[in-house]
């Protein structure tokens, strides 16, 4: 656990007490403070009780003794209104804050601080870009704890020793709750419209995601993807007297002063001249440009912890991936059943579509904005869609008569049709969910999707390898 300081004898109050929230509150009163918490869920408040938290209800909370509201990032903190509790604390001038400042307070100023900070942004690829680049740490003899918006909240890690990096994937919402971060390597893998509705418009969620390298000077990296003109505008606009060190990254394309990945295989022109890393071609783990995208980022993030560029290959290789990110569960003849229910919108899912030929497409759930008319480009490579949720009938309607699709409704029957067809098909192919759409309507989350299509598919390949032991199947 990491520590809160400067809490002591202080009151501090925590709204909302999901993963992040309990850390704080462990966090907060290992540091000595008071904790008032609250949570709408009666389960979180008794947890967040059973640690020293009193549980006081919003409307009861003492402002005049309060020095900071600690937030969970799902609270809204502006749009399309700030929440009650937020308004309260700010007409009463406390200080809205989130887990990841009580962290970068905890660390200290850089100098002083016991360990370095790795943070990553971006729309899509978040993810998995932590976890390589705390892989390739890890791997490479640098010891790396990844935490954040995946995995460990970041007020639960383990301290670290001084050699060692934190390495960070936040979201927006964080981003707008920090204020004095300061990573000694960040990155912003990409934009594309997504939680408008909670920034505003595009240039309020750009704004979110560019506070990652607002602590940044020149003993600092900052890495931006190029590939979208949001994410090399945001990397443009860090060129300032006394910022920090730029690095560039590109696919499909060489970049000088950068990193960038062709034809598979990552170059790093930093240097006087670009020189060969990797061949990511034989990473199954990363497969299609999006995930190159993802390898170059990680690697120019670990790259100045790491002394022996050659040594990276092998890291690469051994690379498992992660669950619900084009993660194969299962093969029955030539079919292949990929999950990538993080997939949760169009931008996402392009992804995934980009990368097969031969598609049996689960597709659907709460649909964001645009839908999936910017998928038009890959309907070639779709077979056949099964189409799912609430966003089914908004996504028959695209599709019209371009891509054969059927109304499945739920995640079974979709994968019943997907499979039943994928099956009678000589050729290969990959029944796919990549739904372009968040879950909530059936789900209370993409994981749960996700585990539900997993355990559906291996159901299927047990059905069918028990059926031929007994002669009923082919």
């Amino acid at each position: 656990m990491i520590v809160a300081r400067g809490m002591e004898g202080r009151t501090v109050a925590v709204f909302g007490l999901a993963r992040s929230g309990l850390a704080a509150v462990r966090s907060a009163r290992a540091g000595g403070a008071r904790v008032l918490a609250w949570d709408d869920a009666e389960g979180p408040r008794a947890a967040a009780a059973g640690l020293g938290a009193q549980i006081v209800a919003p409307g009861g909370l003492p402002w005049a003794e309060i020095a900071s509201l600690v937030l969970s990032p799902g609270v809204p903190l502006t749009h399309p209104a700030p929440h009650p509790v937020v308004a309260a604390a700010q007409a009463a001038g406390v200080e809205v804050v989130g887990d990841i400042e009580l962290f970068a307070r905890a660390l200290g100023p850089k100098g002083a601080r016991p360990a370095r900070v790795v943070a990553i942004t971006g729309t899509n690829g978040k993810s998995t870009t932590t976890a390589l680049t705390g892989h390739l740490l890890a791997r490479l003899g640098v010891p790396a704890r990844v935490g954040g918006n995946i995995g460990e909240a970041v007020l639960g890690l383990e301290p670290l020793p001084e050699d060692g990096v934190y390495v960070l994937e936040l979201s927006s919402y964080q981003l707008d709750l920090t204020f004095s971060l300061a990573p000694d390597a960040a990155a912003l893998i990409n934009l594309s419209p997504d939680h408008l509705d909670r920034h505003g418009d595009m240039a309020g969620y750009a704004r979110a995601k560019a506070r990652i390298f607002a602590g940044q000077d020149t003993d600092d990296t900052a890495v931006f993807g190029v590939d979208d003109p949001c994410s090399e505008s945001v990397g443009a606009g860090l060129k300032r007297p006394g910022g920090p060190r730029l690095v560039p990254v590109a696919v499909g394309r060489a970049l000088a002063g950068g990193v960038a990945v062709v034809d598979g295989i990552l170059y790093d022109g930093q240097g006087a001249s670009p020189r060969p890393i990797a061949d990511l071609k034989g990473c199954p783990t990363l497969k299609g440009a999006h995930n190159w995208q993802n390898a170059a980022i990680a690697y120019a993030l670990a790259r100045p912890f790491v002394k022996e560029a050659e040594r990276f290959a092998d890291a690469f290789a051994s690379f498992p991936g992660l669950a619900h990110r084009m993660e194969e569960v299962g093969r029955l003849g030539a079919a292949s059943f990929v999950n990538d229910s993080k997939a949760t919108n169009a931008d996402a899912a392009s992804k995934a579509l980009a990368a097969y030929d031969r598609i049996h497409w689960i597709a659907g759930g709460v649909a964001k904005a645009g839908g999936i008319e910017s998928l038009a480009p890959y309907f070639p490579r779709i077979v056949r869609a099964y189409l799912i949720g609430e966003a089914a009938p908004a996504f028959a309607a695209t599709l019209g008569s371009k891509v054969p699709h059927e109304m499945c409704g739920t995640l079974d029957k979709a994968l019943a049709a997907a499979s039943r067809e994928a099956l009678a098909d000589a050729r290969s192919s990959v029944v796919l969910l990549s739904p372009a759409c968040a879950s909530f309507d059936q789900y209370r989350n993409f994981e749960i999707r996700g585990d539900h299509f997993r355990d559906l598919v291996r159901g299927l390949i047990a059905a069918r390898t028990e059926a031929r032991a007994v002669g009923d199947a082919p």
